[in-house]
């Protein structure tokens, strides 16, 4: 059904500094100004308010948005940077199959709503006639299978990564899936909040059904909800899924095939062209389940939710009402009060789907290569920092150490964009949009199912250079840094050292902490899940990680929301060691070593308001309360709050005491990396 997918990156939607808008990163900017600093909220009681209470108490979200700050998918000058692009390119004509063609036509494509709309339903009809004509299940898992090949994951959730026990070739991995809801929870939990939210999915469901003149459309509704609910009792939740050994399960497609009769794995994979003697199914009960119930639920109710889905995976690609009925499910479960203009919406489609071409052209532009270097020696820098830090733990023998090293140094690093570019082969046809989707998604289907049974490939990135974000991957040991986020508030050629070191090192901190956090910690340096640890050692690290399991846990938003400390444990350990990498860094620094105050602050000081600084963010209260429902990542003000009353250097440079509020004592401060 309609799947949300939340990417919390490190976007940030308004720029304390001057921004030139032809190249931002070569803009000349004046010294960081920390203004807005509430006196009145001691930094002891609560820092994040201390540092970003008046911007918060005077920003306003725009009724196109869920919230801003220091959040989203691309910031509003990136977004503009990109629609600059793309009009341009839209406008002209160019060779066809040039990237200057493909991502232009492609936007003209998407922004020709009168076209769009006129041509109603007929782009989606044949496959809505085929549904209908499915007279046995052996014909829908024919159609589902046919459907994977253009994005379209009803039943199944495959995807092709490295084996987690030979990081050297690709497997073919299959992941629960088959929901419309955010959460396998959602479907069970009894609140009002929650209730309201699946109420607005079934009305969803039934207008989807009405726009294609099905028949009874809100029983149809209900009775897709209900299949999805059986589906979802088989989902392991989220905190169980961060368990690596136990979503991990390779076998024989011969013992799938007799353990799942209804399923038809062989045939499934031939129609797809899969030719492979074993797969890893991360959630089996998930796949039981379906087998079961394909043989228990009648024929005309599978019809009617794979109807559901196929709908539901095009919606957003035909016309206006369609893109209503999403959008007014979407603003139920996030409190957005208007759609964003459809120039907005095509410039994240295009990003999305044909990303490293237009990523091409952003990097040409406006990507300076002095930040690249100046990047890659912080991270070079941040790298010998944590040895240091792994050297001197007082809770890690030496064995273990020697091979946290290993990986430490193992570890690859990408910065700004990839070395060779992806190409996509496909016709983008400036008069067909919904065409061009379903092209775009087949041709990522084949450009995934190419890499099975081969060895991974270490150059290639997961994310597009302009995207606001970072990552670390356990599967490639690697971490990455595209180009979208080297740019201030994070990263400033012209700002002073205790500026970059909070912001930008901070994040680099954080992705170099993931490789040691409690997932990270169990593949080795290449890539492979295995116990590098002593016993004794390991008992102490997950001894140190359930302390900030309990800790997070205890904070709340929204009055009475607890954080789930479980689900953001990984997330939550990386900023907390991110902190600490980045600071010991900076004290290597001129300015770190000095005490010459900026703007009335230290360099210490600065430090610690850029930290704050960059998770500046104020969010609509149903997008905050599905958050921490969904999202491994802590709200932004427990990634200010709760990292930093556990390091001691933030206490001294702001005289923090006992009696406030975060002010814990020497032996309650939790330390790991």
């Amino acid at each position: 059904m309609k799947k949300l997918t939340y990417l919390v990156v490190f976007a940030l939607l308004t720029v304390a500094c001057k921004t030139d808008k032809e190249n931002p990163s070569t803009a000349k900017q004046e010294p960081v100004v920390f203004d807005g600093i509430d006196p009145s909220i001691k930094p002891g009681d609560d820092f994040f308010h201390h540092v970003n209470k008046t911007w918060y108490d005077n920003a306003v979200i725009a009724e196109d948005q869920v919230g801003v700050g220091a959040y989203r998918f691309l910031n509003i000058p990136q977004q503009e940077l990109l629609q600059d692009i793309l009009e341009e390119f839209s406008a002209k004509e160019y060779p066809k199959g040039s990237v200057e063609q493909m991502v232009g036509d492609f936007y003209a494509s998407g922004m020709d709503t009168v076209s769009i709309n006129n041509r109603g339903i007929a782009p989606i009809q044949p496959l809505l006639n085929t549904i209908d004509a499915i007279s046995n299940k052996k014909e829908l898992l024919q159609y589902v299978a046919n459907q994977l090949k253009t994005g379209d994951f009803s039943m199944m959730g495959p995807h092709i990564s490295a084996d987690q026990k030979n990081s050297s070739v690709n497997i073919l991995h299959l992941s629960q899936t088959g929901l419309g809801l955010p959460d396998r929870d959602y479907y069970f939990v009894e609140d009002p909040s929650v209730k309201k939210i699946q109420d607005a999915y079934k009305k969803y469901l039934t207008t989807l059904f009405e726009l294609v003149d099905e028949p009874n459309p809100a029983k149809k509704a209900e009775t897709v909800y209900n299949l999805e609910k059986q589906l979802a009792a088989s989902h392991k939740t989220r905190v169980e899924r961060r368990v690596i050994k136990e979503n991990y399960h390779k076998m024989a497609v011969a013992d799938l095939e007799k353990s799942h009769p209804n399923i038809g794995w062989g045939t499934l994979f031939e129609t797809v062209g899969v030719n492979v003697d074993s797969v890893d199914v991360k959630q089996p009960a998930y796949y039981d389940t379906l087998d079961e119930l394909l043989a228990s639920v009648p024929l005309a109710d599978w019809k009617t939710y794979v109807k559901a889905n196929t709908l539901s995976s095009h919606d957003t690609m035909l016309g206006k009402a369609f893109n209503d009925a999403s959008f007014a499910y979407t603003q139920v479960l996030t409190g957005q009060a208007e759609q964003q203009p459809r120039s907005l919406q095509m410039v994240r489609r295009v990003d999305n789907q044909i990303g490293f071409a237009l990523g091409q052209v952003y990097v040409k532009r406006y990507f300076n290569e002095d930040a690249k270097q100046r990047a890659l020696d912080l991270v070079n820098n941040f790298q010998k920092t944590l040895e240091k830090r792994i050297e001197n733990l007082d809770w890690m023998g030496d064995s273990t150490k020697t091979k946290a090293k290993e990986k430490l140094f193992a570890i690859k690093k990408k910065i700004g964009y990839p070395d060779v570019w992806r190409t996509y082969d496909v016709t983008i046809d400036r008069d067909k949009f919904f065409e061009n989707v379903v092209a775009l998604r087949q041709n990522d289907f084949e450009y995934e199912l190419a890499k099975l049974g081969k060895a991974p490939n270490r150059d290639e990135w997961h994310t597009t250079p302009s995207t606001v974000t970072a990552y670390y991957n356990p599967s490639l040991n690697e971490i990455v840094f595209p180009a979208g986020i080297l740019q201030a508030p994070y990263f400033d050629l012209h700002a002073d050292d205790a500026v970059n070191y909070g912001g930008i090192g901070m994040v680099i901190g954080h992705e170099f902490t993931h490789a040691f956090d409690d997932q990270g910690a169990q593949y080795d340096k290449n890539g492979n899940v295995t116990n590098w640890w002593t016993e004794e050692d390991y008992k102490k690290f997950e001894a140190k990680t359930q302390q900030i399991v309990d800790q997070y846990s205890n904070f709340t938003v929204l009055d009475s929301i607890h954080l789930k400390g479980a689900l953001t444990v990984g997330e939550n350990t990386a900023d907390n060691g991110g902190i600490a990498i980045a600071y010991d860094a900076f004290k290597m620094t001129e300015q770190g070593r000095d005490t010459t105050k900026i703007g009335g602050y230290t360099p210490d000081q600065r430090f610690f308001l850029s930290i704050a600084r960059i998770w500046r963010v104020k969010t609509r209260d149903e997008y905050l309360r599905n958050y921490v429902a969904t999202d491994p990542h802590s709200p932004p003000q427990w990634r200010v709050n709760g990292p930093l009353m556990n390091f001691t250097p933030w206490y001294e440079a702001f005289n923090v005491q006992p009696g406030e509020a975060n002010y814990k004592t020497e032996e309650e401060r939790i330390k790991i990396w």
